[in-house]
């Protein structure tokens, strides 16, 4: 009896501690980047801190969405020279620099007058032919723009600097050390469908992330997962796949992943990948660059590189989905 009684009152000391840490969290989310966003956070002031997010996120457009016409990043692809970088502007530019250099060309951020071409940006696709590709692959390559004192050097007017496949992750990063600034220390921090977490959460575990099935038609976040995943404390993970952006033209599939190098949308077997990284930043252009490499590619590069961990799902022989997980990224996956 007094062993039992001994365990009743631990499981109720733990619920109510359970329950007092609940308490603690605040949730909100809302609209930013043409997408939804998601934060929780534990404070037990319950400060609500939306308003100043959504004013950063807000900020955060007025300089790297190529959506705004008024942006930063707009109005240097317009070649206005009056207008100078900001602080993410010149970070996020540094940041792909970065990963440009480390997959030797695989992610490229003035893949832009290519994106176009194919109708995943602000205009309907052009006609293509191999003549009009090659004649934009003259605007593509990282070594062909500089930002020098604040100001974006071009080789070429008509390039177009495109910073979409890695500004999603990069905003993520930005509220988590805003966050970070106010003392938070249990947090989740997710924008379209990108995430990076600390601590724990309001059951004082670790923070979960479910990883959709890459199937098209799959549209709704959530609703068929393909695998459950604890993100470590103080990680990012990001995932990009070709099964909700592209369309299909006489039979074939054009996914919006391009591949600087061809001028052609990605075709290989990788369906989708998601990489945790230390920054989202970094977990979102990875994982670009590695939808165009493919699966061998990448895995090669991430057997030379286990600061990153990742999990991808591959059309098989058959046409059956296949996966691989590094070794770190297997220990994290929920059986």
């Amino acid at each position: 009896m007094k062993i039992k009684l001994a365990i009743t009152i631990a499981a109720v000391a733990i619920l109510a501690s359970c329950s007092s840490r609940e308490k603690e969290y605040v949730r909100f989310g809302g609209f930013a980047q043409g997408t939804t966003y998601s934060i929780s956070y534990r404070d037990p002031e319950k400060r609500n801190l939306q308003p100043q997010v959504d004013s950063l996120l807000n900020d955060f457009d007025n300089s790297l969405s190529i959506y705004n016409k008024k942006s930063i990043i707009s109005r240097m692809n317009d070649n206005d020279t009056s207008v100078a970088a900001d602080g993410y502007l010149t970070e996020c530019f540094s940041y792909a620099v970065e990963v440009y250099k480390a997959t030797n060309g695989a992610f490229d951020i003035t893949v832009g007058p290519l994106v176009r071409a194919w109708g995943f940006g602000l205009k309907n696709k052009d006609k293509i032919s191999q003549q009009h590709i090659d004649s934009l692959l003259t605007l593509v390559g990282m070594e062909k723009v500089k930002l020098v004192a604040g100001k974006l050097q071009k080789s070429n007017r008509k390039i177009f600097v495109d910073v979409n496949a890695i500004a999603q992750g990069y905003s993520v990063d930005v509220v988590a050390r805003y966050l970070e600034s106010k003392g938070i220390t249990d947090y989740l921090v997710e924008i379209g469908g990108e995430t990076f977490g600390k601590g724990l959460n309001s059951r004082g575990k670790a923070w979960t992330i479910g990883i959709d099935k890459p199937y098209d038609g799959n549209v709704t976040p959530g609703e068929d997962l393909q695998a459950k995943v604890e993100l470590p404390s103080g990680k990012a993970l990001a995932t990009s796949g070709n099964y909700r952006k592209f369309y299909v033209e006489n039979g074939v599939k054009y996914s919006h992943t391009i591949d600087p190098k061809t001028g052609y949308p990605a075709r290989n077997t990788l369906l989708c990948i998601s990489v945790i990284a230390g920054n989202c930043a970094y977990a979102d252009a990875y994982a670009t660059a590695f939808m165009v490499m493919g699966v061998d590619k990448a895995k090669e590069f991430l057997a030379a590189h286990p600061e990153f961990e990742a999990y991808m799902v591959y059309s098989g022989k058959n046409g059956a989905f296949e996966t691989f997980a590094t070794p770190g990224f297997e220990k994290l996956i929920l059986k």
